[in-house]
């Protein structure tokens, strides 16, 4: 049988009573039908993840006494997905599959040709929660607030690698880059921009061109939608440098 897992962002430690929110309190009580003494695992993004029995359960609230911690907590890749927004559906996809595969933090990008001039940040959230819960996964995301591309340039910290897809076909192919990259140290710490529709300007691209640590990357012959892209990206990079990789 599944157990039941939800994000708290608590601290942890043995016997404490955690108090969840009005609206998990009803998803205990009234979607998943749990009552007293049902157990429930939880997890913070820092301790772990514990095993949890309710020990309280009336009309809006529950609580649950923390029993012991069943996993440590797990060194996760620093891995950013920075992205151009895109319509309601699709982008609660890609915060659902990147949060599954594993990115550190999600960054929304307004760049000239981004059609998508307002974010919903409390949602993103949210779809990255409900995904860390279901996909067994000990942290959730940081969600940045929008920035427009040239600022987020501007203030780049030099120590992060930056890739970027160019679909003008004068990037280096992922996989080439993955080959050679390999050599260096997997942990470094890396983030991957995906551009909107209808790709990045002339000038957004002769601004990326610009900076040192910065590459041009080739996701292949066929022209990608962003979520799709964004997807095809963070595999690439986990199967050799990530955590699908365990060399």
């Amino acid at each position: 049988m599944r157990v039941t897992r939800l994000f708290i962002d608590q601290p942890f430690s043995a016997n404490r009573s955690i108090s969840f929110s009005e609206a998990q309190a009803h998803y205990l009580k009234n979607v998943l039908r749990m009552r007293f003494g049902d157990p429930v695992h939880l997890f913070n993004g820092r301790d772990g993840e514990w095993r949890s029995v309710i020990d309280r359960m009336s009309r809006r609230r529950c609580s649950a006494v923390l029993k012991g911690q069943v996993y440590e907590q797990k060194h996760e890749p620093d891995l950013w997905l920075i992205f151009a927004p895109v319509k309601r559906a699709r982008i609660d996809f890609i915060a659902a599959k990147a949060t599954e595969l594993g990115v550190s933090r999600l960054v929304p990008v307004f760049t000239e040709f981004t059609d998508v001039r307002r974010v919903n940040t409390q949602r993103l959230r949210a779809n990255a929660v409900e995904a860390a819960e279901q996909c067994g996964r000990l942290s959730v995301p940081k969600v940045n607030e929008p920035e427009n591309l040239s600022s987020i340039i501007e203030n780049w910290l030099g120590d992060r690698a930056l890739l970027y897809c160019d679909e003008t076909g004068k990037g280096t192919r992922v996989g080439d880059y993955l080959k050679l990259a390999k050599t260096e140290s997997r942990t470094a710490p890396t983030a991957i921009l995906i551009g909107p529709e209808g790709g990045f300007s002339s000038s957004e691209l002769d601004l990326l061109e610009e900076k040192n640590n910065f590459t041009a990357i080739d996701l292949g012959p066929r022209t990608l939608r962003a979520d799709t892209a964004a997807i095809a990206a963070l595999s690439c990079w986990l199967s050799v440098l990530g955590d699908w990789n365990d060399e």
